[in-house]
């Protein structure tokens, strides 16, 4: 079956998020990760920022530059079949032109969708001015016009994630920003760091769009989340850290021990491997 075009992609992609049932969204680091996850059979694949920037030697924080992250997203979208969202972090620059640019690069590198965050790296005990950051959400809908397809911007809150304010504050706080993110045009509302089950209803509730949220230890199964209303989860950099774990642990026994059980017990085959980049 040929491949469907970005717009027919980025179509499918937007349909995934109109709330009949719950998006489960993988994060892939390279393309090796990204074709596991489409042939476990998931709809659609996002990056993760950090598992890219650890991937490539940097730390997470936007400390990678634009066009290393989106070799590596450009890379992915044209090997699989599936949608492609990109995670670009804050966007790679403090103003909207530098916003918009970075969304005609997403779009260029074959993506239908990326994730711009409201923090503001070097700060974090601070977040972007909300105008501020509605004027780089209408930059992004405006690149994504002139391309003509159906983009879809999800605007990330950190209210949660970074701890910013009072505990009490941060539920309204939260709403509020999401909602005026909505409101400047994003297709999808993004806050990282609730995992309760009362305070995920209580965002489901008061934010106006699809809410998604990011699966940690703890988080409820998606068919709770489902119940609960949550449009899209994400994972992360999840799998990535997991990989590695299982990478640190297999490293030490072989350095200590001698012995190969945890780099050959639940390993892919050499045929499974090579099948994935086989059509």
């Amino acid at each position: 079956m040929p491949k469907a075009t970005q717009s027919e992609l980025a179509q499918q992609f937007l349909a995934l998020h109109d709330g009949r049932k719950t998006l489960l969204l993988p994060n892939a680091w390279d393309v090796a990760s990204a074709r596991i996850f489409e042939d476990a059979g998931f709809s659609a694949v996002g990056t993760s920022s950090a598992g890219v920037a650890f991937a490539l030697g940097y730390p997470d924080g936007q400390k990678i530059s634009r066009d290393e992250m989106l070799a590596v997203v450009h890379r992915i979208a044209e090997i699989v079949h599936i949608p492609v969202t990109a995670d670009v972090e804050a966007g790679y620059g403090p103003e909207p032109r530098d916003v918009a640019e970075t969304a005609r690069e997403v779009i260029a590198a074959g993506a239908v969708g990326m994730n711009l965050e409201d923090a503001i790296h070097g700060k974090p005990d601070a977040l972007a001015d909300v105008n501020l950051q509605k004027e780089k959400i209408l930059a992004v809908n405006e690149i994504s016009e002139r391309a003509g397809i159906s983009f879809v911007l999800n605007a990330r809150t950190d209210v949660f994630l970074a701890e910013i304010g009072p505990a009490e504050t941060r539920l309204a706080r939260a709403i509020e920003r999401l909602n005026a993110y909505r409101e400047a045009g994003a297709q999808s509302l993004f806050v990282p760091g609730v995992k309760d089950k009362e305070t995920i209803a209580q965002l489901v509730r008061g934010v106006r769009g699809p809410l998604n949220i990011l699966a940690t230890a703890g988080t409820p199964p998606v068919a709770e989340l489902e119940k609960l209303g949550v449009a899209r989860v994400s994972v992360g950099s999840g799998p990535m850290r997991a990989t590695l774990g299982v990478v640190s642990r297999m490293a030490r026994q072989l350095h200590d021990e001698g012995i190969f059980s945890l780099m050959t017990e639940g390993a892919m085959t050499y045929a499974d491997a090579n099948r994935l980049f086989t059509r």
